[in-house]
């Protein structure tokens, strides 16, 4: 019974917005700051706030099996797409900007007449006009459409990564998908990095660690 009123909670929080604003909400979401390698994924969804999908909720609240659940009936229901920005771009532009970018590409990218977009965090794409966006800090929390977004930019990362594992088994990504795990850290040191490692954050962990070491 919780997740169902946190379901009509999230809906009824766009709702309430849409209906203030006389708005088209696309919520955006992105998915792998914090890794070592891979790319940040972004997603842009446009939901029918009128038709709950009973679940969503923020991606990292959800086990796995419930995210690919939820991945397969959003992607059927919603208006959504993605943007992704690569480790290469990570690195040249760091990470915030890189992941704004994977923000606006996933916004580009999307076949519906939205109006506003709610940002989850609490910086603006300097890309987009300030009257079309909206900031929401722990919006994957608060808004369905935030929410949903992501949902589908966890799934289709952690898909991506698992497509890596094949190209480089030898580092694990099907299992901690990138993350700085105690494994992957290991790897890393062990092995150097990969094609899709990113440099300044491998490199600021292996500073790190031999600071420790030294």
């Amino acid at each position: 019974m919780a997740k169902f009123d946190n379901t009509f909670a999230l809906y009824a929080f766009d709702r309430e917005i849409t209906h203030k604003q006389d708005c088209c909400i696309a919520g955006v979401d992105e998915a792998g700051r914090g890794p070592l390698a891979g790319p940040v994924v972004a997603a842009a969804a446009v939901l029918d706030l009128d038709e709950p999908i009973i679940g969503v909720n923020d991606s990292k609240k959800l086990s796995e099996k419930k995210r690919e659940a939820l991945y397969a009936e959003i992607t059927e229901k919603a208006v959504w797409a993605v943007g992704i920005a690569s480790p290469e771009e990570i690195d040249k532009i760091n990470i915030l900007h890189a992941s704004l970018l994977a923000m606006q590409r996933a916004l580009d990218g999307l076949q519906s007449a939205w109006t506003l977009a709610l940002i989850d965090g609490n910086v603006l794409l300097k890309t987009l006009d300030t009257t079309k966006q909206q900031t929401i800090v722990q919006g994957d929390a608060k808004s369905a459409s935030i929410a949903a977004a992501s949902i589908i930019a966890k799934v289709t990362r952690d898909r991506i990564m698992m497509q890596y594992h094949e190209t480089y088994p030898e580092y694990g990504f099907a299992l901690h998908k990138g993350y700085p795990t105690e494994l992957h850290r290991k790897k890393v040191l062990e092995l150097g990095i990969c094609g899709i490692h990113r440099k300044s954050f491998c490199e600021s962990m292996i500073r790190q660690t031999r600071l420790i070491f030294d």
